[in-house]
């Protein structure tokens, strides 16, 4: 069989020949030969086979810089691109979604308006970590500013520590300067991303850290929460004591499946095991929330090492017998310690108050 016009090559592999021109100019996919007078492209029919991969992963929106790597590769190496770069466009969509959901339902409750945000509470609020009574070092990290709530909780090695203070450190420029709730979410998970790269970065031979990370960014009266991992948020408002974050940890995928009873949370061996962290994975996949901040509600932030062993029912007299929040750091830290404290602890506590 000889060679193919461009009109028939096309057809074959169901593209145009616009784009097989502009393959060829890009060095993706050059014909076998060129017509010296008519200048038409010729191709080879043993080119099919690429060219329909080429269209293929058209379709699935790669860019043509990345279906160049993907042709170039062995099947097996080109089937586990192919999976890698869907597993990334899987994550940004579902981050996408999230945020459009958030912006659906807070226009929906008429914040139509997007000029500068509308500064009628301030946090008060105090920070403190704790190594407990087993452990010789401290790799959780808490952070308490007018604008930003932060807890975290490292791990791997040595690396923990540096982990979980390089994830805060991330989220710290939120805090310079007030945005729209809105463009403020938007802000916080591109602040996340870049803790996540900030992480993986601490790398070495040995070991990849990794940490959680609970925070939250005020703007106006408006608090953005972000969560990965474990460490958790609680909110008092009244008398109940809500939690507003799931554990990303396999236990809890197990109790949401429903093949485990949520009784055997507390004491299951791999109740600690995440399935997702900052440095953990190629795309780091974090809730995100926009909540109204309203005078005299008190949250707390805390790694699992104050989870996991204060009850509830002592977390909620704590935070609603103690007035200052630095104070009641001391007490919740306390109470951990009176249970043993096996595991390091971090926790803020903050008050909003009306300006």
């Amino acid at each position: 069989m000889g060679l193919m016009t461009i009109g028939a090559f096309a057809r074959a592999v169901r593209l145009t020949p616009k784009a097989l021109r502009l393959y060829d100019q890009v060095g993706l996919l050059v014909p076998a030969a060129v017509d010296p007078e008519s200048g038409y492209r010729l191709y080879d029919p043993a080119q099919l086979p690429v060219a329909r991969l080429v269209a293929q992963l058209r379709r699935i929106g790669m860019p043509l810089a990345t279906i160049r790597v993907v042709c170039g590769l062995e099947a097996a190496e080109a089937a586990e691109a192919v999976g890698a770069y869907w597993r990334q466009v899987s994550a940004d969509t579902a981050a996408r979604a999230r945020l459009a959901t958030i912006l659906v339902d807070h226009l929906s409750d008429g914040g139509a308006t997007m000029s500068a945000p509308n500064r009628t509470v301030a946090v008060r609020s105090a920070a403190g970590c704790d190594t407990g009574l087993v452990r010789d070092s401290n790799e959780d990290a808490a952070y308490a500013s007018e604008r930003l709530l932060a807890v975290a909780d490292g791990m791997r090695g040595p690396g923990g520590a540096a982990a979980s203070a390089a994830a805060i450190d991330a989220l710290k420029p939120l805090t310079l300067a007030e945005v729209p709730a809105v463009d403020l979410l938007t802000m916080v998970a591109g602040a996340v991303s870049d803790a996540d790269r900030a992480v993986h970065a601490l790398a070495t031979d040995a070991a990849q850290p990794v940490t959680t990370l609970t925070a939250m960014v005020l703007s106006g009266s408006r608090l953005a929460l972000v969560h990965v991992g474990d460490t958790r948020a609680y909110l008092l408002r009244g008398d109940e004591l809500s939690l507003l974050t799931q554990d990303h940890t396999w236990v809890q995928a197990q109790v949401d499946q429903g093949r485990l009873d949520r009784g055997q949370v507390a004491t299951h061996p791999q109740r600690a095991v995440l399935v997702r962290a900052l440095g953990g994975g190629r795309q780091v996949e974090a809730d995100l929330a926009l909540r109204t901040a309203l005078p005299g509600d008190r949250y707390l932030l805390c790694s699992d090492g104050l989870s996991a062993v204060v009850d509830r029912a002592d977390l909620r007299s704590a935070l609603a017998v103690t007035a200052d929040p630095e104070d009641t750091v001391r007490k919740v830290i306390d109470l951990a310690r009176a249970e043993g404290a096996p595991d390091n602890m971090a926790c803020v506590v903050a008050d909003v108050v009306a300006v």
